[in-house]
């Protein structure tokens, strides 16, 4: 690639994370190294199994401590948090991954776990041929004006309002 551009995913609709890991695939289908660093988000799923089988080429790395959505963060979130900006520094500025993936990035903001000023110092820290994508509802408008392309995920009609729990293959 001879330019990397930054990437937004989202709005309060299904489907974020789930674009990000098609846009991993793509990229370590044409060969490209792809980094993966998941804030807030602690949990193994599905998707974790499967980019097992592509750990030559894409790296997966938890910095959470779990769901925060109904609860203050812990230091212990924040912590986390704050470990996940210091390595990412240094691995969005290297060049060594054609795609860097930072899921729920816009929701550790959101709940400050790191600032916006984290999120848009590693945005500017960018190596020129990185792909960066950045997920999570709630981005912030100086995100969205950083990004090159920015999709807002809109929920018309979704079946969890009838009472459809996250199902494994499908929502974890």
């Amino acid at each position: 690639m001879r330019k990397g551009y930054i990437q937004v995913y989202t709005g309060n609709g299904k489907g974020k994370t789930t674009a990000a890991l098609g846009l991993a695939l793509r990229a370590a289908g044409a060969g490209h190294k792809v980094f993966i660093a998941q804030f807030i988000k602690k949990r193994r799923c599905s998707e974790h199994k499967a980019l097992e089988r592509f750990s030559d080429v894409i790296t997966v790395k938890q910095y959470g401590k779990g769901f925060i959505l109904k609860k203050k963060p812990s230091a212990a979130d924040i912590g986390a948090a704050q470990k996940a900006v210091t390595e990412l520094k240094a691995i969005v500025k290297s060049g060594a991954y054609h795609v860097v993936i930072l899921d729920e990035a816009n929701v550790a903001v959101y709940h400050k776990l790191i600032s916006i000023e984290d999120l848009l110092a590693l945005i500017e820290s960018k190596h020129k041929k990185t792909e960066l994508v950045i997920t999570g509802r709630y981005a912030d408008e100086k995100i969205i004006e950083a990004a090159d392309l920015v999709t807002e995920m809109n929920p018309l009609k979704h079946y969890v309002y009838n009472g459809i729990k996250a199902r494994v293959g499908i929502e974890k």
